[in-house]
């Protein structure tokens, strides 16, 4: 998994190399910085969701809407399945929630890396 992960990262770097040499209009540290930014925050939202799902924020909201709908429907279901049903944060893969915990944390750090050059030689 570990080299997974670390194959991955060079192959998103390389998209956004190829990505900027054919979409940009000219090939600067700014466009890097700029695609690598937009790689980075998909990661990061995808990566804070599962976070969110994983510790259990939406467990109340998704078991009380259960219920509402079960006390409001009008044929009641007698065996209660909605209770025993998983909540999200049982749902969340551990596997794709540590690859996008990697993807992002690297991608941030290599933005973090380049916005530092890219303002040190000005």
């Amino acid at each position: 998994m570990y080299r997974k992960n670390w194959f991955i990262l060079i192959l998103n770097i390389s998209i956004i190399f190829i990505m900027v040499y054919f979409r940009a209009p000219a090939f600067s540290l700014v466009h890097i910085i700029n695609m690598i930014f937009y790689f980075s925050l998909i990661y990061l939202v995808i990566f804070l969701a599962m976070y969110t799902m994983k510790g259990g924020f939406f467990d109340g909201v998704t078991f009380g809407f259960r219920r509402f709908r079960n006390v409001m429907s009008s044929h009641s279901d007698y065996l209660e399945e909605w209770k025993d049903k998983p909540l999200p944060s049982s749902k969340v893969n551990q596997r794709f929630y540590k690859f996008a915990r990697f993807q992002s944390i690297a991608l941030i750090t290599l933005l973090i890396a380049l916005v530092l050059i890219y303002y040190g030689y000005q």
